[in-house]
């Protein structure tokens, strides 16, 4: 059950850094459209500064949920590697648990952002500021689901969320 689930987060993800990667390109679009309407036109767009951001929000925390499941996010495991198994258990558990809890709170209060925001206006796109605000519970749900995962994997399948050995993470690039 759980592989199947890792399998099916492992789609997600891909998803949303296909997403992301689409939307830093729409943003360095909408940003080259900027610089060539503002220096050649005369023109500068009164838009493309906050699409600019709406997008850089979201695509930043699609991305940052999806490197909760493709483990790209910066962690120091010396001490772990350093522990006995069972205490390098110990740690991949209460890791997954701290995550799991920092994506709860993305949720509820993300939730409570965009719930407080909605009235607002983007004055420049016209939609409310709640857009802005969506992708906070969005991602914590994700991470939730991501780390959940893999603490249900450590917890029925010890070792599962374990890191590779150090010499072949750290293997010299000829050597792939």
């Amino acid at each position: 059950m759980v592989e199947r689930l890792t399998r099916i987060n492992g789609y997600i993800s891909k998803l949303l850094l296909l997403l992301a990667a689409a939307g830093l390109f729409a943003m360095t679009l909408i940003i080259g459209w900027q610089v060539y309407a503002r220096y050649v036109l005369n023109a500068s767009p009164s838009w493309s500064e906050q699409l600019s951001l709406l997008l850089m929000i979201w695509y930043a925390l699609l991305a940052a949920a999806a490197g909760f499941h493709e483990g790209f996010h910066i962690r120091i495991v010396a001490l772990q590697a350093a522990s006995s198994e069972k205490r390098a258990r110990i740690m991949r558990i209460a890791a997954e648990i701290i995550v799991i809890l920092c994506g709860v709170m993305m949720v509820i209060w993300g939730i409570d952002l965009a719930r407080i925001i909605s009235s607002h206006v983007i004055p420049s796109l016209g939609i409310s500021r709640t857009w802005a605000y969506a992708p906070l519970p969005i991602a914590g749900a994700l991470i939730v689901l991501f780390s959940g995962t893999r603490l249900a994997g450590e917890i029925t399948q010890p070792g599962f969320t374990a890191e590779d050995e150090i010499d072949s993470v750290a293997a010299p690039v000829g050597d792939a």
